[in-house]
């Protein structure tokens, strides 16, 4: 299975926050679109980041709530690892279990075109083996 399957599936709409953006807008949109991380871009298209909800409580902690009427562009991660839509699926869920990253925007041709979490990733593979499961089944009751 490959990344754009997922997309198929789930569509490729990305929620995208500006850099300059409070963490207080980060949160509107979060919260919106019921997501737990954004792109970070100035332009919906390239990618200047990703943050999290993790990423917020993490500062919070530190900073305090002064901490929601900063910019975006001071607690997001600025090394955003990325995949196609060509690329496995398989490779996709040992990359994010090695290095432990939930949200993996997808590019194409240098552009912004979809987001896969780790949630999307074990769906696939649960509905894959679904999938196996069923035909084993329909295999079995035509054996004769």
């Amino acid at each position: 299975m490959r990344i754009r399957d997922i997309l198929r599936r789930k569509g490729d709409a990305v929620a995208t926050v500006r850099p300059e953006a409070t963490v207080r807008e980060l949160l509107a949109v979060l919260a919106e679109h019921n997501i737990g991380a954004a792109v970070v871009s100035s332009d919906g298209a390239s990618i200047a980041g990703i943050v999290s909800e993790r990423d917020v409580v993490r500062r919070l902690h530190e900073h305090g709530a002064a901490l929601l009427d900063r910019p975006v562009s001071e607690i997001m991660t600025a090394e955003v690892r990325s995949c196609g839509p060509g690329d496995q699926v398989d490779d996709l869920r040992r990359a994010m279990t090695e290095h432990r990253f939930r949200h993996v925007p997808v590019v194409e041709d240098g552009r912004l075109v979809g987001i896969v979490s780790i949630g999307d990733v074990v769906k696939s593979a649960i509905d894959e083996l679904e999938s196996e499961r069923e035909h084993l089944v329909d295999y079995i009751q035509r054996a004769p």
